[in-house]
Parts: C-alpha cells; sequence; structure tokens
C-alpha cells in the first residue's frame, strides 16, 4: 500500500456497526422482529429472500433497504420503525461493544490532530442508543445520520460531504478519509470524492467487495488506521 502523509487527512469519517461497534449480529436479529411486523414469517421464501437482500446491502440507509422491500411507503415505514425499536431495545440489552481497539484508534487520530465523525444508517435515536451504551456521547465532535444529510444515507455521497462542511477540518475532499466494513461506505467515499478510502474486514463485506466499490486500502480492523495514516501501513 502506499502510504499516505501524516499532513494529508485531516478528516476521518468512520461508520460504526461493523467498523467502529460490533453488534454482534443484531442487525439480522431486528430484521426478523421487523419482517414479522409485516407477516413476513422466518421459513419462508419471502423471507430468506429478503434477508439475502438486507445482508447484501449492509451499510444502506435502512429505510432506504425497507422500501426496497416492500411494496408501500406505509408498509417501508413500518417496518423501518419496528427495526430500529427491536435494535434499540436490543442495544439496550448490552448486547453491543467496541470492535476492538477503536476507542484507542479514535483517541489516536484526535491525537494526531485528526478530527473524526461517526456516521450510520441507522435512525437518529438508534444511533444516539449505541452511543449512550458504549459511553461514547463525547468521543467525537460529530455524529451523523441520514437525517442530518438531507435524508439520503450510503451509497450516497452525502454522511460524508455533510461531514466535510459541517467540521470544516478539512480544505478539500483530498483531506478526507473514509473507512466502513461494507461496499456501500466506500461507494459513498468514492463518491464524494475522499482521498483515502478504505473497507475493514470486521463486518459485513470483504475485499473483493470492497475493490469492486472502489477502495485503495483493506485493513483487518480500524484499529490499524492510525498507522496507515502515519505512513507506517
Amino acid at each position: 500500500m502506499t502510504p499516505v502523509s501524516s499532513d494529508n487527512i485531516r478528516l476521518v469519517v468512520l461508520d460504526m456497526a461493523g467498523t467502529t461497534v460490533a453488534d454482534g449480529g443484531l442487525v439480522e436479529r431486528a430484521f426478523d422482529t421487523a419482517a414479522r411486523a409485516l407477516g413476513v414469517e422466518p421459513g419462508t421464501a419471502d423471507h430468506a429472500a429478503k434477508l439475502d437482500y438486507v445482508r447484501a446491502t449492509m451499510g444502506e440507509s435502512k429505510i432506504s433497504v425497507f422500501r426496497h422491500l416492500f411494496d408501500t411507503e406505509e408498509r417501508a415505514q413500518r417496518a423501518n420503525a419496528a427495526f430500529e425499536q427491536a435494535y434499540g431495545d436490543l442495544v439496550d440489552e448490552g448486547l453491543i461493544a467496541p470492535v476492538p481497539g477503536a476507542r484507542e484508534a479514535i483517541g489516536e487520530l484526535a491525537a494526531d490532530g485528526r478530527t473524526t465523525v461517526l456516521t450510520t444508517g441507522f435512525a437518529r435515536v438508534t444511533q444516539d442508543a449505541v452511543l449512550d451504551a458504549l459511553g461514547w456521547r463525547d468521543l467525537v465532535p460529530l455524529t451523523l445520520c441520514p437525517a442530518d444529510a438531507g435524508g439520503r444515507g450510503r451509497p450516497y455521497p452525502d454522511l460524508v460531504l455533510e461531514a466535510f462542511l459541517r467540521t470544516r477540518a478539512a480544505d478539500a475532499m483530498a483531506e478526507v478519509a473514509v473507512v466502513g466494513d461494507t461496499s456501500y461506505d466506500v461507494l459513498s467515499g468514492v463518491r464524494a470524492g475522499a482521498g483515502l478510502v478504505a473497507g475493514v474486514r470486521t463486518g459485513a463485506h470483504r475485499d473483493d467487495a470492497f475493490r469492486a466499490a472502489g477502495a485503495g486500502h483493506v485493513l483487518d480492523s480500524v484499529a490499524e488506521l492510525p498507522a496507515l495514516l502515519r505512513g507506517a501501513g
């Protein structure tokens, strides 16, 4: 991998679930609850097909996923509300944890003079529940969900661009790094014109998906990011 100058990257946009947060498959468990609420029972072909789509689109805004899966806006909104409630309940049960080394990596990024923003495809209420459960409310200066960027989540570039505009930490998109565990995270960074885009192997997708989406780097974990940005990658 080509070393990245420590003077180059000023803003780091990190995904949450699968990248900095280990949720142990809670997305699929919450999807089961949402599917049941809409009359889609586990064990059916319809459920299997919808679950396959959920897996394939990890990282995308959840309401966008449900709009694809269900035939009306009303049903999509019902499914999304059931999903967010179920995921929040599971978070409240203590079923999430930081990805090993993630909190320390964010601290290292700050010590190196870089600004970190945490982003998600979940609704704000769910994002806040995760931050509270981990004690991360004050970990970074800004957290963003799709509603904060006009409603469009990944793979659109909006969350990355919103982080750039709000923080003013970087002078150009070439000074922005985007890191996530899905091809949708990678696509959002590529489409935003980020100077560094990396996939991490701690979540939903693997190297072939990252490379196909345009990732310049693939890391075992976000814990490796500070060293990469110091040019030790």
